[in-house]
This record gives structure tokens, sequence and C-alpha cells, in this order.
């Protein structure tokens, strides 16, 4: 997808209420997984053990941990836009968040992102974002998330 390329904070207000952008498709890959799980000490089995996940696990293969969809959103964002005219960004948080489907290995996936409200700060500007993370092939999104962020001229 083409990167949204934003000059100032004032273009990226100018979006409020519609959508801005669609990332790049990202594979989900096994070595993502186990990564992830040694990284946060989640070695749920559902996550790391294909073998078990095959016989046991209802989706018949392991699934990525719904954090590890999560922490994918700062990629998402940073392949769909271009942020000129800030020098800095920095994730303020979630107002709400929900893992709506999982997401089993070797998955695409692709976040789009509108923004909901802009609110100036001292130094930036405060963004609200409604986001919805994509399964290739599936109607249903993974993951919806109002997400907040802040960036900084």
């Amino acid at each position: 997808m083409p990167r949204v390329e934003l000059s100032s904070l004032e273009q990226l207000e100018q979006s409020v209420g519609a959508q801005l952008a669609v990332s790049d498709w990202v594979e989900v890959t096994q070595q993502m997984i186990d990564k992830f799980a040694e990284a946060t000490g989640d070695h749920q089995w559902i996550h790391v053990d294909a073998a078990r996940a095959k016989r046991e696990s209802p989706f018949g293969t392991t699934i990525a941990h719904g954090f590890l969809t999560l922490s994918l959103l700062s990629r998402f964002l940073n392949d769909a836009v271009i942020f000129g005219g800030s020098k800095l960004g920095v994730n303020y948080g979630l107002n709400r968040l929900r893992f709506t489907a999982p997401v089993p290995v070797g998955s695409r996936l692709r976040a789009r992102f509108a923004v909901k409200e802009l609110e100036h700060i001292e130094g930036g500007a405060q963004i609200t974002w409604d986001v919805k993370v994509e399964r290739e092939g599936t109607a249903k999104p993974v993951l919806v998330a109002e997400w907040v962020t802040r960036r900084y001229t």
C-alpha cells in the first residue's frame, strides 16, 4: 500500500472522522511467536507447541498471542504513515481493545487506521485512532481498538 505522507499535525487533523491509511500485509511466523513468548515469558502451548496445537487445539495449529497482534500496531502505523512535522511519537494507551478472532501461524495481517479525534496538547497533539487489524482471507477483524498516541513537534 502507498504510505500516507503528512507534513503537519494540522494536515492530520483534517482527517478526523475518516480512514487515513491501510498498512502493508505482515506474515505472522512461528519464529515471531516464539520470540514474543521468550520476551514475555508466555510459553502457553497453544502458541509454541505446534505438535500439541495440531492435536488438541480447536484451531489445528499454533496461534499468535493477542498481545503480539497488539504490539504490531506500531509497525503497522509506521508502515502506513510518514509523520512529517513531528519529531517523535509515543504510545499513550488504549481506550478499548478486543481480540475478536484468533491469528493462526502463517496468517497475513494488516491494519486500517481512522483518525477518531485529535486534541492539541502542549508541544504536539494527542491522536485517538480507530484501528482494525484484518487477517487476509477472512471478513472478521482479529483486533479492534481505540488507540491513543501522542506526536510531538
